[in-house]
């Protein structure tokens, strides 16, 4: 589920976001967004995880706003989000762009909520009612900035959690394409769905409204996730990186695999290491295709150096299939769903204790983790976790002195043992 956070500047919708994604009880993670450092967070809460997605920081000039300006936060967050926090300020009431945002929010379907913020004392608790004259619902009564009220907030988000439909969808990989704009999404897509039309399935997605396209043919089967045509394109700018940002979020959540286009004649940006960062923070299975692969003048190491280029800005999680090729000429587009299928089962690969233990010990033997203040770790017995993605809990007697180099050593050697090529591993130290 995604949460968007909107509301005119100066009410508190970072320091809002900053204490849903930061506090201790709630924080998962935090990717980096595209133009500013604080844009996506995952929460928890519950035991039921959502994504927070601050909209405040796209408006600039905060001074001197645009009513249309905001106008087009409010028309993306109703559509890609599924539940809207529509944060006020308690000290300054209702203002003419507060009223400007309800409207626009009472017309849309989506569940929105209220948040008066910088409630901290019983008579602001009072002066909240004023709220209520938006027609949405009872306002809750927070302090973003002491974290007073949060707590209600939380739970009333997380009961907007519907559990996924399981039985409405097959249990087979579903791999989505990513990527900037203009790379080859639509191309890719259309080359594997486009020749025989009747062997395709579309059903929408049962979480987040996207087409859900079934492939099966070539010993593949498999869903194609599409989020193109999702969104009306005149209801906002196209150029929005805010947008695109928030299509990616919404294609990685459903994915097992994601396949990321990059422009071979443009090369790697940016915008791809943020998309590549996303899917390890999200623990999604990863093929990178080099498109446009047609257009690049070719020597004998051109592959290679573009490999080494894009593994040298990814490092550490370089341990992904690369793949060059030409959508347009349907360059080796069958390798991709080959690529694919071993991620997804890489992704999905059970290591028995036994075997862990007989592999790894004799390696942690071999070079323990080094003493600090004279203490040794003992590392005793490994598992894996019973998740949807590779993970493995290393028991031993002072875990907090096994720092992120020796895990990264225990992730590599993990690697090198068994295949968990395009996929993230995570490795927790425990005590026993």
């Amino acid at each position: 589920m995604i949460v968007a956070i909107v509301g005119r500047p100066n009410v508190g919708k970072s320091t809002l976001f900053n204490r849903l994604t930061e506090s201790k009880q709630a924080i998962v993670d935090e990717v980096s967004g595209v133009t500013r450092d604080r844009l996506y967070g995952k929460s928890e809460w519950a035991g039921k995880e959502f994504s927070v997605i601050d909209t405040g920081g796209y408006i600039r000039n905060s001074d001197d706003v645009f009513e249309e300006e905001i106008r087009k936060q409010v028309d993306i967050a109703i559509d890609e989000a599924n539940l809207i926090l529509f944060v006020v300020d308690v000290t300054s009431g209702v203002t003419d762009l507060d009223e400007t945002v309800a409207g626009i929010l009472r017309k849309s379907n989506k569940n929105v909520i209220i948040v008066s913020n910088k409630v901290d004392n019983n008579q602001r608790i009072v002066d909240s009612h004023e709220f209520y004259k938006f027609g949405l619902g009872e306002p809750f009564c927070i302090s973003s900035i002491n974290g007073s009220g949060t707590g209600e907030l939380l739970d009333k988000v997380v009961s907007y959690i519907e559990e996924k439909q399981a039985e409405e969808e097959l249990d087979i990989p579903k791999y989505t394409v990513i990527g900037r704009p203009n790379v080859g999404k639509s191309s890719l897509i259309n080359a594997l769905i486009g020749e025989e039309r009747n062997i395709v399935t579309p059903i929408s997605g049962t979480t987040r409204d996207s087409i859900y396209t079934r492939y099966n043919k070539f010993d593949q089967d498999f869903y194609l996730i599409d989020t193109a045509g999702i969104r009306k394109k005149a209801k906002v700018t196209e150029n929005l990186e805010f947008y695109s940002v928030l299509r990616s979020i919404r294609a990685l959540e459903a994915a097992d695999v994601c396949l990321l286009l990059i422009d071979a004649t443009q090369g790697v940006e940016s915008q791809d290491l943020n998309i590549i960062r996303m899917t390890k923070k999200n623990n999604k299975g990863l093929v990178v295709l080099f498109n446009k692969w047609d257009l690049i003048e070719k020597e004998t190491n051109t592959a290679k150096e573009y490999t080494r280029i894009i593994k040298e800005k990814i490092a550490p999680f370089v341990d992904i299939p690369i793949i060059f090729t030409s959508v347009i000429n349907k360059q080796r587009i069958h390798k991709v769903l080959e690529e694919a299928k071993k991620v997804y089962e890489n992704r999905k690969r059970k290591i028995t204790t036994s075997k862990l233990n007989e592999v790894m010990q004799e390696i942690i033997s071999a070079n323990p983790p080094p003493s600090i203040k004279g203490k040794f770790v003992k590392i005793k017995y490994i598992t894996q976790l019973n998740t949807f993605y590779p993970s493995f809990v290393f028991f031993c007697n002072l875990p907090q002195y096994v720092k992120e180099p020796y895990k990264r050593y225990l992730e590599n050697k993990l690697r090198e043992n068994f295949d968990f090529t395009g996929t993230p591993i995570q490795v927790y130290m425990r005590k026993k």
